[in-house]
């Protein structure tokens, strides 16, 4: 037997904070679907580096371009305020060692922060781009805006887009199905999966890849 549920969120849906379903879908707990997690870095009009962690995006492309589709972006955040001003932005991606480091961003992230210093990240420079990089990503995406869109139009989050123009990835991480793939790299976020008979849970995770097959 399956569940069956619409666009009307669920009688039995707990709500464990105030507004959480104005700013997330039901359907987002209800799903349950992992996202990889990485930080948007950027500078603040005062000049101090941003780090934003953010999750729910997708990444692809053609033979005419690459490109970072970022869902879920709010639009009072450094982050956004900075790409729209800027038209740049750097992916970074971590591994789930730095989740705590990152969330102290989130924690201390006021205008005259240096979030870099919060995070104990190292800065460094982007080839192609005005956005600083962090030195502890394996993984770097410079990135040049391509288009926003509010799919809802409710001025609460944005898809942003962004052209993927260069890449910077730590040599040990470059070699096909190898340690991006491990504790050690991708990590993902489980966002409070709810418990579809009862309505509760707001547990939320973070995992890494387990490969469980290879095919050639």
């Amino acid at each position: 037997m399956k569940i069956e549920i619409g666009k009307t969120r669920p009688q039995n849906f707990k709500e464990y904070w105030e507004d959480q379903y104005r700013i997330f879908s039901h359907f987002e707990y209800a799903c349950g679907i992992p996202h990889v997690m990485f930080a948007i870095t950027t500078y603040k009009e005062n000049g101090k580096p941003n780090v934003n962690l953010h999750s729910w995006s997708s990444f692809s492309g053609d033979g005419s371009g690459f490109f970072a589709i970022i869902s879920g972006l709010y639009q009072h955040t450094h982050a956004y305020k900075d790409i729209l001003r800027t038209g740049e932005f750097c992916i970074n991606f971590l591994s789930a060692d730095y989740y705590d480091n990152l969330y102290d961003t989130i924690k201390n992230n006021n205008y005259e922060a240096d979030e870099f210093i919060i995070g104990k990240f190292t800065e460094e420079k982007a080839k192609l781009i005005n956005a600083p990089r962090i030195k502890e990503s394996f993984l770097c995406l410079e990135c040049k805006l391509h288009s926003t869109s509010d799919l809802t139009n409710m001025g609460i989050a944005v898809l942003v887009i962004g052209e993927v123009i260069n890449i910077a990835i730590d040599e040990e991480y470059s070699k096909g199905i190898d340690k991006k793939y491990s504790e050690t790299g991708f990590m993902f976020n489980i966002h409070a999966p709810k418990n579809l008979s009862t309505g509760e849970d707001n547990i939320s995770a973070v995992a890494t890849c387990n490969i469980v097959r290879t095919e050639s």
